[in-house]
């Protein structure tokens, strides 16, 4: 009796399971937009805003910078909750957290100048394709149901 021993090659893709393409994508997300906004500082008048209270049109208060911290805090939060949530609640949660950034990233456009254009349409259009991969890949992996399971089709 001989045995066949398959040797993969260095580049050769193996299989990845979806928590995993999930916690990556969120972590590629996380780092996209974190860099965004310390890109962000390098535009005129930005970082002089900062030290005078203002960022866009808002005034520097505590809930205005928790509100900031909670939305870079979410996106790491995700990462651990894509590898670690039972597979029903993986997809609802990525589904519906990755839907509420769409409008969420689109916002960062509002008051930009056409010379800016460009870097918000890349960061923007970069941030959604992650955002709707991750709901694609949620959404096309979910459960199934087995037959007699409640709430399974007949």
């Amino acid at each position: 009796m001989s045995t066949t021993l398959k040797i993969r090659t260095p580049l050769e893709i193996a299989p990845v399971p979806v928590p995993v393409k999930l916690a990556a994508a969120w972590a590629s997300f996380m780092f996209l937009y974190v860099y965004v906004d310390v890109f962000n500082f390098y535009k005129p008048h930005v970082v002089a805003g900062i030290l005078e209270g203002m960022v866009w049109r808002f005034e520097v208060s505590p809930p205005l910078l928790t509100a900031m911290l909670a939305s870079v805090m979410i996106p790491a939060v995700m990462i651990v909750l894509s590898v670690t949530l039972p597979p029903r609640a993986n997809r609802i949660v990525n589904v519906v957290v990755a839907s509420l950034y769409v409008p969420y990233s689109v916002f960062n456009i509002a008051g930009s100048t056409p010379e800016w254009l460009p870097f918000y349409v890349l960061s923007i259009g970069v941030e959604l394709a992650l955002l709707g991969f991750i709901v694609r890949r949620a959404w096309v992996s979910a459960p199934r149901r087995e037959p007699g399971e409640l709430g399974a089709e007949r």
